[in-house]
């Protein structure tokens, strides 16, 4: 019997709060700090998944840019693939996060990489913010990365 492979998708999460801060999640079941993201809901499109993830697991309405990448490793002996979008939070929480997460919390981009558990996931916000994902970020508003 074979697996099928878990599909998954969620953000790059940033805001200016007088300062550039990205959003890491603590998860309720372990006590892993992981990027904002989840499962693929039956015939869903990964960049609603990613925008309803990211409101789930932050409490924020969230504007999404850009297709940033995607991850793709091994989870509980299942491939997984998360396709992760930039998205910039609006204003302050308008909900609790969901019952699955322990925290979130907003962070400088040195202290995300830092506070994330995972290795991959490290590796991926680096190589966003080398790459300029976070660049051209403004006070109020967003201009497009080009």
């Amino acid at each position: 019997m074979t697996r099928r492979t878990v599909l998954a998708a969620g953000g790059l999460v940033f805001r200016h709060n007088g300062k550039l801060e990205v959003a890491v999640v603590q998860l309720r079941k372990t006590p892993h700090w992981v990027l904002p993201k989840g499962k693929l809901k039956r015939n869903e499109k990964s960049r609603r998944a990613a925008r309803r993830e990211v409101c789930e697991e932050t409490g924020h309405k969230v504007l999404v840019h850009e297709f940033i990448g995607t991850l793709a490793y091994e989870s509980s002996g299942r491939s997984k693939i998360v396709q992760f979008w930039r998205m910039e939070a609006r204003g302050d929480a308008i909900r609790d996060p969901a019952s699955d997460i322990r925290e979130v919390r907003w962070l400088s981009p040195k202290k995300a990489i830092a506070r994330l558990t995972y290795m991959r996931e490290q590796s991926f916000l680096r190589h966003a913010l080398a790459e300029g994902a976070l660049r051209g970020h403004k006070r109020n508003g967003l201009s497009a990365v080009r």
